[in-house]
């Protein structure tokens, strides 16, 4: 089971026959333990990583980490703030990290703007949280183990001394 998820990790499109092949299976075993693990909730879903340097348009969205420090809620700890922060449709990512604060955010938006009034309005204002630090995402090198490689030379003159 393990291996089977593995496999699928790295490559969603894999087939049952693929991964029948590679683990000497057969296809209607390895169907019945992914539908298993998406049934008990284990696959939560299948997704495509783009490479949005690569399909930059004026729909691109823009991308922050934001920090999040909070007072943690007597009885209840950090879960019920998380949950309410989450919620938000503009929180694509939601941890609980160690270290200067607490909770660290992905937060998507149409622009700076968009991602900066989503701070002003929503989040900082809100109970328990005592401040916040938003990073913007100029660029991504690598996503979920994956080398984002831009297309062709770069145009910029190579400058040397």
């Amino acid at each position: 089971m393990t291996e089977i998820l593995e496999i699928l990790e790295k490559d969603a499109r894999a087939t049952p026959e693929d991964i029948g092949r590679m683990l000497n299976m057969t296809p209607r075993a390895v169907r019945a333990v992914i539908r298993k693990l998406e049934k008990d909730s284990v696959i939560l879903k299948y997704k495509t990583i783009i490479n949005r340097e690569v399909v930059r348009s004026e729909y691109s969205e823009v991308r922050a980490l934001i920090e999040v420090k909070v007072a943690p809620q007597k009885n209840l700890g950090f879960d019920r703030l998380a949950e309410r922060i989450y919620q938000f449709s503009e929180v694509s990512s939601c941890y609980l990290m160690s270290g200067t604060y607490d909770l660290l955010l992905v937060v998507e938006g149409k622009s700076i703007h968009t991602v900066a009034s989503f701070v002003s309005e929503k989040l900082a204002p809100m109970e328990h949280v005592r401040g916040t630090v938003t990073h913007f995402i100029l660029k991504k090198y690598k996503e979920d183990g994956d080398i984002l490689k831009p297309l062709g030379k770069s145009k910029r003159p190579a400058i040397s001394l």
